[in-house]
């Protein structure tokens, strides 16, 4: 039985705020459903059939919907009983952007600080991660784009030798790209003032000479050469933690969108072991070790077959086409970056992979199958990333398989409608999309073109498809949808912050499609929209109870929604309140 006594914790009635299970009673029925749904207000995402009251579920899917009244005849002796009291259920929320191993490496083995760290607080944290730690690297994050502008320090390399010790430090800045090391990093890491970095990669110097200053851009793939991976243990460690933590907020799919080997071997093992506890699918990382476009494609066939399970989809692959619109200037941009001189080498940024051969890798990829998401944050990068597609679309003669352009921060006017005429999505990251430090560090470089940022309005118009996902633990501290979903609608801090400032209010988007963005396109991002994203008979039992109605509350409350209850393929994975657990009378 999927709803089993042992995930109760042995009890026979749950009670959450009104929402009760109920032991099973012997109830003349005929099929008997696993577990029975009733007395809710249940969004099904199905435009057929939006709101029901009851569902009925057995071996993990969804056997039946309509009223409490038409699906009593579901209950039988060992049915379990869900009263949900009158309060409102929906689909299970598919996340189609985030690096959820990663959080958990981040937050279980790193040295964490808050994006809004000040350098006295950081200094103090630091010290202490060096005074705990057993191990020659340190690593951690996240630092603030603007940390260097909005702080005063001369060297970053010697401010942080002051406080380093004899330990090698490597800490990552809030979009995930760029690094900050010590001296101590860097000699290990062989950069120097002749150093020559490879394609992609640039090394800060001091103000008064070549040596390097502590800063690298673009530099992660150079450094994971250098710094000891994490052990199969600690990967697996951090892909539980992940999915748990994902499952407290709603999520029952999620998509890894860049993920090395071990980040999918950690997601084979979990899933051998214990199961997972959401649909999961990732986007293999292509490049090698030393550079973002070093592509083995043999390597990449090899991950996909080798660990391919039936809750794991491995049929995508990650390509960086361009970096971050921030100080870096690293986002490939068709106008040069407002804060740059037209002699400035980066002044419209950087491509990552050059056209032809993004073109060939492209073709090849698609003409295979996979999936392709590619970070794609500025215009000039959307644009050659849809060039390429379109000409893998005319030389494969294929569209079946959708791609994903991450990120989609700037879109020109003309490329707009080749989203939908090549079957391309829009990977969108709401959970950013308002006023706040890393909007200010975009607009400050980019200028007038940081209003047309994030079109979402503009794009749903145009019936392209929306996705949208996290990014954590890059730019947030957790993958929590709920402010995302509030700030899709709002375009405002969804957490209090700087009122009355919006973000290209014009762009906000209705409950309805930021639902189905959340859900349904989700889905259709993991490759399981004939599974999951709506409430539907046939379909996985992946639902979520809310504490609240969001059709009954204003946008501004939607970040304060808090999950009662993850129900993934007919199992409880996640309650609220265990503490409210008791045995029935």
């Amino acid at each position: 039985m999927r709803f089993s006594r042992s995930r109760l914790a042995v009890a026979s009635l749950v009670c959450l705020a009104g929402a009760c299970i109920i032991s099973p009673i012997t109830w003349a029925a005929s099929p008997a459903a696993d577990l029975l749904i009733v007395n809710g207000r249940i969004y099904t995402q199905n435009p057929k059939q939006t709101w029901v009251e009851a569902i009925a579920i057995r071996d993990g899917k969804i056997e039946a919907l309509g009223s409490t009244e038409q699906l009593q005849s579901r209950r039988g002796a060992n049915t379990q009983l869900l009263d949900l009291g009158g309060k409102m259920a929906m689909p299970g929320i598919n996340e189609a952007h985030s690096h959820p191993v990663w959080g958990g490496l981040k937050h279980l083995f790193q040295c964490n600080f808050p994006f809004t760290v000040t350098p006295d607080i950081l200094a103090d944290t630091l010290k202490a991660c060096v005074a705990r730690s057993e191990t020659l690297w340190i690593q951690g994050g996240q630092w603030d784009s603007d940390f260097f502008k909005t702080h005063k320090i001369d060297s970053p390399r010697k401010w942080l030798d002051a406080v380093s010790g004899d330990k090698a430090l490597v800490l990552t800045d809030d979009t995930g790209h760029n690094a900050w090391v010590n001296s101590k990093a860097l000699n290990l890491l062989q950069i120097d003032a002749n150093f020559t970095p490879p394609g992609g990669m640039t090394v800060k110097h001091e103000a008064d000479s070549r040596e390097p200053n502590g800063v690298l851009v673009e530099a992660n793939s150079y450094i994971r050469s250098f710094v000891s991976d994490w052990t199969d243990d600690q990967y697996l460690k951090a892909a539980r933690y992940a999915i748990r933590e994902s499952n407290q907020f709603g999520i029952t799919g999620l998509k890894d969108a860049d993920a090395s080997e071990a980040v999918v071997r950690s997601y084979y093992n979990l899933d051998k072991q214990e199961g997972l506890n959401a649909h999961v699918a990732t986007a293999i990382r292509i490049s090698g070790k030393d550079s973002k476009h070093v592509f083995d494609f043999a390597e990449i066939d090899r991950i996909s077959k080798q660990y391919v399970r039936p809750g794991l989809k491995t049929n995508y692959v990650k390509i960086y086409t361009d970096g971050v619109p921030t100080s870096a200037h690293t986002a490939a941009m068709l106008e040069p970056y407002a804060d740059t001189h037209h002699d400035d080498p980066l002044s419209l940024g950087a491509l990552v992979v050059p056209e032809n051969e993004l073109d060939r890798v492209v073709a090849r990829l698609d003409a295979a199958g996979y999936g392709l998401k590619m970070h794609t944050a500025g215009d000039r990068a959307i644009r050659v990333a849809l060039n390429a597609i379109e000409k893998a679309r005319k030389a494969n003669g294929s569209q079946s398989m959708m791609h994903e352009l991450a990120h989609s921060e700037f879109v020109d006017d003309q490329d707009k409608p080749r989203f939908k005429a090549l079957n391309v999505a829009a990977d969108f990251s709401p959970y950013i999309w308002y006023p706040s430090g890393l909007i200010d560090a975009i607009s400050s470089v980019v200028g007038e073109r940081s209003k047309s940022m994030f079109q979402a309005r503009v794009l749903l118009d145009q019936d392209v498809t929306i996705i949208a996902g996290s990014d954590w633990p890059s730019g947030v501290k957790d993958n929590n949808p709920w402010p995302a979903i509030e700030a899709l609608m709002t375009r405002a801090n969804p957490f209090g912050q700087r009122p009355g400032e919006q973000l290209s209010a014009e762009q906000a988007l209705k409950l309805t499609e930021a639902l189905q963005i959340f859900t349904q396109n989700g889905a259709k991002a993991l490759g399981r929209e004939a599974e999951t994203g709506s409430l539907e008979t046939g379909k996985s039992a992946d639902l979520i109870v809310l504490d609240r109605d969001l059709f009954k509350i204003e946008p501004s409350e939607i970040s304060d929604t808090k999950v009662l209850m993850t129900i993934f393929q007919g199992r409880l994975v996640y309650t609220a309140a265990k503490q409210a657990v008791r045995q029935a009378g």
